[in-house]
């Protein structure tokens, strides 16, 4: 297969989260990373997104190595294995960049104080009500509605407009914890690595969206000209989505039943060749 111009000095990420087995899903969207890095020569981050501490588990950061592994992929920053993760590379030991990216954010204005529950956000005046920052318990959230559509290049050759406060509803971006949410934990994550190619399932494009609404307020001009491919999302024999929550077929369970990797590969070849309209 042909392909079309991918960007010069392209770096991009791997970025499993330990919640749970990968998946087929998970598989073919890593090999499509990997295959469309190598064939531009670019460079590959391996990023273990762990800061959800509540889900994150040793035995899921040993099953993303050996996956890799398995699906033959390699990567030319990140850790070697679960030990140098745990040591050197742990989204835990970044916390004060976030914290500092998140000052950011509140000095642009859009951020506001949130004490809302889920079941009540649909109500929210949170933000019309002015809450301080510094009140306890409350979430902060990122007030998208007024701040104007975003720019998102595509690759191979298109671009799109795209209407944050249309597909996502004000993010949260620390918890009641004080931790920093998973908008916020990315977005550092990619500036800090220059991160110029970004390959997602279809279902992310808000978080997409929300990315580059706070990459623009906070003037980050490369992550604002970033490439992004959204891929379709493998699905079940009900064409539902695979999911680690969904009890999705693992990678562990192919890897035990002897089935060929290549197997991964071929739907990750598919997804190209869609994305390539040659499917």
């Amino acid at each position: 297969m042909v392909l079309p111009a991918l960007p010069a000095g392209l770096r991009t990420r791997i970025a499993p989260t330990p919640s749970g087995p990968l998946h087929l899903g998970n598989g073919a969207a890593f090999v499509l990373t990997w295959k469309l890095a190598r064939a531009a020569g670019g460079r590959i981050l391996l990023r273990i997104d762990d800061l959800d501490a509540e889900r994150a588990r040793p035995g899921y950061v040993e099953d993303i190595f050996r996956s890799l592994e398995w699906l033959g992929i390699d990567w030319d920053e990140g850790p070697t294995g679960p030990d140098d993760f745990a040591k050197n590379w742990s989204q835990r030991l970044r916390l004060d960049g976030y914290a500092a990216l998140l000052d950011r954010l509140k000095d642009t204005g859009l951020v506001y104080a949130c004490s809302c529950t889920r079941t009540t956000m649909a109500s929210c005046t949170c933000r019309a009500h002015g809450l301080p920052m510094k009140t306890p318990d409350v979430l902060w959230r990122l007030g998208l509605e007024g701040g104007g559509p975003v720019s998102m290049r595509i690759w191979p050759d298109g671009s799109d407009l795209l209407e944050p406060s249309a597909l996502i509803p004000d993010p949260v971006i620390r918890q009641r914890s004080v931790r920093p949410a998973y908008q916020v934990a990315s977005l550092a994550d990619d500036l800090d690595a220059g991160i110029n190619f970004i390959v997602r399932g279809a279902d992310l494009l808000p978080s997409t969206a929300c990315q580059l609404f706070m990459a623009k307020y906070l003037g980050e001009r490369g992550f604002q000209e970033a490439a992004f491919v959204h891929h379709k999302l493998l699905t079940d024999a009900r064409g539902a989505k695979l999911s680690k929550s969904a009890g999705a077929g693992s990678l562990h369970d192919m890897r035990s039943a002897g089935v060929d990797p290549q197997l991964v590969h071929q739907q990750a070849d598919r997804l190209l060749a869609e994305l390539l309209g040659q499917a």
